[in-house]
């Protein structure tokens, strides 16, 4: 009983481990220097013509990598 109430506790502290690293990503703001050496990946949501948060991993000159948070129009929109 010890054991199974110790792992229910576990699972969520695990999870919530998992997601504050997750979001470890820096908000653009306008004027903002970037170092910007190769782009790695860029998601956002797609689901409607609107302009919503994109976040972009990149490597830095120094080949450290970073994750970015902006504003853009979605891909949606092209469609129109």
């Amino acid at each position: 009983m010890k054991s199974t109430l110790s792992a229910l506790f576990a699972i969520p502290a695990l999870l919530l481990s998992f997601t504050a690293f997750a979001d470890d990503a820096v908000v653009y703001h306008y004027g903002m220097p970037l170092d910007v050496a190769k782009v790695l990946s860029i998601s956002q949501p797609n689901e409607r013509c609107e302009i919503s948060q994109a976040t972009m991993v990149y490597l830095d000159s120094q080949g450290q990598q970073h994750t970015l948070k902006y504003l853009r129009q979605t891909l949606r929109c092209n469609d129109v």
